[in-house]
């Protein structure tokens, strides 16, 4: 079966998305991209979230049906979500169904709303940590990488202390990386 045409190895960063189309889909296309929108800020807090304990490639590829499940990652929508409809979620196959997970959505996405009260946007709030820049990791291999940092330390703690669930310091950090505050292709890869 033919699928499409990826980059060789040397061209990527591999130690990750090794070969799966829609993990190397996500390097080469998201991963590392300075994003100030908002609704996909939302909805790769809740996916890192989702997949604490778990693969990150086991979450992307359910991530269709969570975009169904979660109103598209609406924030307001979300927060908005009654205990019903989120017990029907717990039967939702397409998901992971572990219920504080689930719920989680609606918990985080009404401290979000707290977050843009009070700083006017998810996206401020967000950048004020990098001083609006994203971190530039310039890593040469993959083991140089780290699993968190100061910054993924100051959010994940500030998040925590508003009331926010699965976001400790190392799944923050790989909400950084999702939403580009932090660049950590390596230094070779020609998505960089």
């Amino acid at each position: 079966m033919e699928g499409p045409e990826v980059a060789s190895a040397t061209e990527r960063c591999r130690a990750w998305c090794a070969g799966d189309v829609e993990l190397v889909d996500y390097h080469d296309h998201e991963w590392c991209k300075p994003s100030h929108d908002e609704r996909f800020q939302f909805e790769m807090l809740c996916l890192e979230g989702a997949s604490v304990g778990l693969s990150w490639r086991c979450v992307l590829h359910k991530r269709e049906a969570y975009r169904e499940a979660f109103h598209d990652f609406d924030v307001d929508a979300c927060a908005a979500m009654g205990d019903d409809e989120l017990e029907a979620l717990m039967g939702n196959v397409g998901i992971i169904r572990n219920r504080a997970k689930v719920f989680g959505v609606r918990r985080n996405a009404r401290v979000v709303q707290e977050i843009r009260r009070e700083f006017g946007s998810l996206d401020a709030y967000l950048w004020d940590f990098v001083d609006g820049m994203p971190v530039d990791g310039r890593w040469s291999s993959p083991e140089q990488m780290p699993t968190q940092s100061d910054v993924s330390r100051a959010l994940s703690s500030d998040l925590r202390r508003r009331g926010m669930s699965f976001v400790g310091p190392v799944i923050t950090y790989s909400f950084l990386q999702s939403i580009g505050m932090v660049n950590d292709h390596l230094v070779g890869c020609s998505f960089r």
